[in-house]
């Protein structure tokens, strides 16, 4: 089975890449960012290649190339394809963007090294056949993105954010590592197809699981340690869109891989399920309130994560994989094309009138996108689907039910109407399908979303309770927003409620202790 073997092209040339890029680490580097991007599409050719053999030959994992569980070995499944498959793609992207980006740089050379390197160890990272592949390559990535984020190093406000982000990157490899030896005392082996198979519901593997839910919720930049990941900004704009739309999917792939590891602990899966949707809901707010660009972008990204993270928590692996590959792809497009969004706003001197919705618009907006979810659910089936889907769908449809609103206002066009209502059409219809296909070829990798219990029932009625509120609220936000109050909460979303304020006293008061 030497073709198990393969997936280790792409991270090894890559890796050749970065070390030549290192020998050139000055101005205008010669070929050097020519041969990156070029090593990263070689890449990219490696990882479909992959998917061809994963297709023709079915899935494994390779023999270990090391002793007692330590070394390298490659699983190739569905999971690791489609992430090989996402993460080259965008690496090779973003290298050719910072191609032209980075020309003329002072440290051009050694830009290009460390972003080369640091696509190796992600690519080494969702390939893993072992526990201390996974475990390597997290610490690696974690530190090679340091580098990045510390690209201009005289910046005090770079010093800061990659400070935080490193303190949070500690404590989730510390999380890490008591999860990953708890796996091996249960279960007597590192490798993860093994682990997955023979693990059971004991006191052993439930503190596994709630130890890789730490680790995955602090990679994930949830609350309350999320500030890190608007701090970021002032590395380059290639930085920023390999960190939103690569890197920072670990925690999910995380939670992915050890599916059948975390359903031994359901009360884990409650909390993943409470504070990402907590997350979610706040990050969605903040976002609203943030005039930068990039700034608005990363809130989205933590809103983003943190409805992945709920996904996971509700057992809907196949959806939480299909998000992380749609939100990476868009996240990759909005960063690099950030700086253009803000000259088109600049060019729009007028903007038009603005089409308020009434209560009675906001109502009908509602019952129309859950009238239309019905009718589509309907259509293909909700057989098969579990309520925690269904349920995951009509909080979806919220989100197209504030599009409504702003189409069914009196003083809309007629013509923006009838666009909003094809986009809840649209938007209905592309999410079952593309659920049937997640579930199809994720079958047989990740397991079958359980049948809800008492709590996850309590759960699911919170999260459409507590996003359907919110969903109203944004739509109703021009009718509130004179409200004295409505200004003073502006203020506070502005500021993240002031949970990054906090957490940089506490972290300022433990260096200084730790000084002493």
């Amino acid at each position: 089975m030497s073709y198990l073997f393969v997936p280790l092209f792409s991270p090894l040339v890559l890796l050749a890449a970065a070390v030549y890029a290192a020998r050139n680490p000055g101005k205008r580097p010669g070929r050097v960012p020519l041969v990156a991007e070029l090593s990263a599409l070689a890449a990219f050719g490696g990882a479909l290649v992959s998917s061809a053999l994963l297709a023709m030959e079915g899935p494994g994992t390779s023999a270990l190339v090391g002793a007692l569980g330590i070394g390298i070995s490659v699983r190739l499944d569905v999971v690791s394809v489609v992430m090989l498959v996402l993460v080259s793609f965008i690496g090779w992207i973003v290298l050719r963007y910072a191609r032209t980006y980075m020309d003329g740089e002072e440290r051009q050379g050694a830009f290009t090294a460390w972003m080369a390197a640091t696509l190796a160890t992600v690519l080494l990272l969702v390939m893993a056949g072992n526990l201390v592949q996974v475990f390597a390559a997290w610490v690696m990535t974690s530190l090679l993105l340091n580098q990045l984020l510390l690209h201009y190093p005289e910046r005090a406000t770079a010093q800061r954010a990659a400070r935080k982000k490193a303190f949070v990157a500690r404590l989730s490899e510390v999380a890490l590592a008591v999860s990953f030896v708890l796996l091996v005392v249960a279960t007597g082996t590192t490798d993860i197809a093994t682990i997955l198979e023979s693990a059971t519901a004991t006191w052993l593997t439930m503190s596994a699981a709630l130890f890789l839910a730490i680790a995955a919720v602090l990679a994930s930049a949830q609350f309350p340690m999320h500030g890190w990941l608007t701090e970021v900004m002032e590395a380059p704009t290639p930085v920023s869109a390999l960190l939103h739309a690569g890197v920072i999917n670990a925690g999910g792939f995380l939670l992915i891989r050890f599916a059948d590891v975390m359903l031994l602990a359901p009360g884990v899966m409650a909390l993943l399920v409470m504070l990402g949707g907590f997350t979610a809901l706040f990050g969605g707010l903040v976002m609203l309130t943030q005039p930068a660009v990039k700034t608005s972008l990363a809130w989205s990204t933590i809103a983003q994560m943190a409805f992945m993270i709920m996904q996971c928590g509700l057992a809907l692996f196949p959806l939480a994989l299909l998000h992380i590959v749609a939100h990476s792809l868009y996240k990759a497009h909005a960063f690099l094309r950030s700086g253009e969004a803000v000259r088109n706003v600049a060019k729009i001197r007028r903007p038009g009138p603005v089409a308020v919705p009434s209560l009675r618009n906001v109502a009908q907006a509602f019952l129309s996108a859950i009238a239309i979810y019905a009718l589509v659910g309907l259509g293909l089936g909700f057989d098969g689907k579990s309520a925690q889907a269904i349920a995951l769908g009509v909080i979806l449809i919220f989100g197209v039910a504030y599009l409504l609103a702003q189409g069914f206002a009196d003083e809309a066009p007629r013509a923006l109407m009838r666009r909003t209502v094809v986009y809840a059409l649209a938007t209905s219809l592309s999410y079952f399908a593309l659920q049937v296909i997640a579930v199809s070829l994720t079958k047989g990798t990740l397991p079958v979303t359980p049948a809800p219990g008492p709590l996850e029932w309590a759960l699911l009625v919170l999260a459409l309770l507590s996003f359907g509120l919110v969903a109203i609220a944004q739509s109703t936000f021009p009718l509130w927003a004179t409200h004295p109050a409505a200004a003073g909460l502006r203020v506070h979303l502005t500021n993240g409620l002031y949970a990054n304020a906090i957490f940089d006293k506490l972290l300022d008061g433990w260096s200084k202790r730790a000084a002493t």
